[in-house]
């Protein structure tokens, strides 16, 4: 990766970070996650290879589970480079046929990182999410629609954002 693409990556995962602190100021076990959002921007505007995108999603993830309240911090070093490959191909797989392609790379990487953080929180901590849920089913209940309604917002704001961000980026190449 060339150092002005390393940097486009620090200066949206360090946005991203920033947001996600600004949101623990929201009460509850469970907040949005627009860390997401940002490395997805990042890896649409870069097009890293897929070691990279891991990379990408280990950092992404320790982010996340530094700067987290939800049941199971650790998870996203699981589920953050899950989603960043998900975003990395399904951007690949459609960037070339649909005009919307960074917002619905933004929404199956969002899924994807927050289905698998869902799976491994419910593995990995099931005596912690049945203290605080009657039911695994519950828990899922409860979660899933947030995943869902993050996702939403994330491909939104990629979308809006993709536009001039790859403009500024196109200008600087010239």
């Amino acid at each position: 990766m060339k150092s002005q693409d390393i940097a486009i990556v620090g200066i949206l995962l360090a946005v991203g970070a920033i947001v996600r602190y600004l949101s623990l100021v929201i009460p509850g076990p469970i907040v949005s996650n627009l860390v997401v959002a940002f490395y997805s921007l990042a890896i649409i505007l870069v097009i890293p290879t897929i070691t990279e995108v891991i990379g990408i999603g280990i950092v992404a993830g320790i982010v996340c589970a530094l700067l987290s309240h939800s049941i199971f911090p650790p998870a996203n070093l699981i589920s953050e480079p899950v989603g960043a490959v998900a975003c990395l191909l399904t951007y690949k797989t459609f960037r070339s046929k649909l005009s919307f392609s960074p917002a619905l790379s933004t929404l199956i990487g969002t899924l994807a990182s927050g289905t698998t953080f869902v799976i491994v929180a419910m593995l990995l901590v099931a005596p912690a999410i049945l203290s605080k849920f009657t039911t695994m089913g519950a828990f899922v209940a409860t979660v899933i629609p947030i995943v869902v309604l993050t996702a939403i917002v994330n491909a939104i704001i990629v979308q809006i954002l993709y536009l001039p961000a790859s403009k500024v980026l196109a200008r600087g190449k010239a």
